[in-house]
């Protein structure tokens, strides 16, 4: 498909804040830059380990503080997207054997992967609103569905995505019981050209540019209803199976 997907969405609720985390990346700055267009919303912001407050995936207490400074500004948290993830590091590309597995480099990705945006959920779903439409996104990754796995490899992002699936799906069982009408999905963004994908752009694999997978990706998030809390879904707004 090359055109953003359109659904008969969900109003969102008058004003609100909007929040981007991750907001320096590829990714988040495009979003950011679509959200911060939408009059939607009376307030967008993007948080990073680079914004005033700072917030990074690997120190809980900047996430506290982060989510702190949120419930300060008056605004309900109508949307948060977590546009984190770590796929590969300097000196360490994605395994393709078992042979290639190192303890340090698997830590560090659950760490960014899973733990940090188990965190995000810790601070920041309670902030959603108890009434009215509320959303938290992060993006998963299609490689981390067990089921659509056919080629192996990449073992430390791909349990990590996972372990996120899962964090996902539980989280939004949680929040039903408190915030109905809140959602909380996994998202595939489809492959960005970004700074994380740059290594494999000569794959076979679609590209998508920032702005445009941005695009797509709202238009996702505006078709979702409360009953899909909890998915994993496509870039498309297809379902991605676990």
């Amino acid at each position: 498909m090359d055109d953003a997907p359109t659904h008969s969405a969900n109003p969102w609720p008058a004003g609100g804040l909007a929040l981007v985390i991750g907001a320096s990346g590829g990714i988040g700055a495009a979003l950011l830059a679509h959200l911060q267009a939408d009059l939607r919303f009376a307030q967008v912001l993007g948080l990073s380990r680079s914004s005033q407050p700072a917030l990074d995936l690997l120190n809980e207490a900047s996430i506290a503080q982060a989510a702190a400074h949120v419930a300060g500004l008056g605004q309900p948290l109508r949307l948060l997207i977590d546009a984190t993830g770590l796929l590969h590091s300097p000196g360490q590309p994605p395994e393709k054997s078992w042979q290639q597995l190192d303890p340090v480099q698997m830590a560090q990705a659950f760490a960014v992967n899973a733990i940090g945006p188990a965190l995000l959920m810790k601070h920041f779903l309670p902030l959603l609103p108890r009434q009215g439409h509320a959303v938290f996104v992060t993006l998963s990754a299609k490689v981390g569905s067990i089921g659509d796995n056919k080629l192996g490899g990449w073992y430390s992002y791909r349990a990590s995505k996972a372990a996120l699936n899962q964090l996902v799906h539980t989280a939004a069982i949680e929040l039903r019981r408190r915030q109905p009408q809140a959602l909380c999905v996994a998202l595939h963004p489809g492959t960005v050209a970004t700074a994380l994908s740059a290594p494999f752009a000569k794959t076979g694999l679609q590209v998508q540019a920032p702005d445009h997978a941005a695009a797509r990706l709202l238009g996702v998030i505006d078709g979702l209803q409360a009953a899909d809390s909890g998915g994993f879904f496509n870039h498309d707004g297809s379902v991605l199976p676990w």
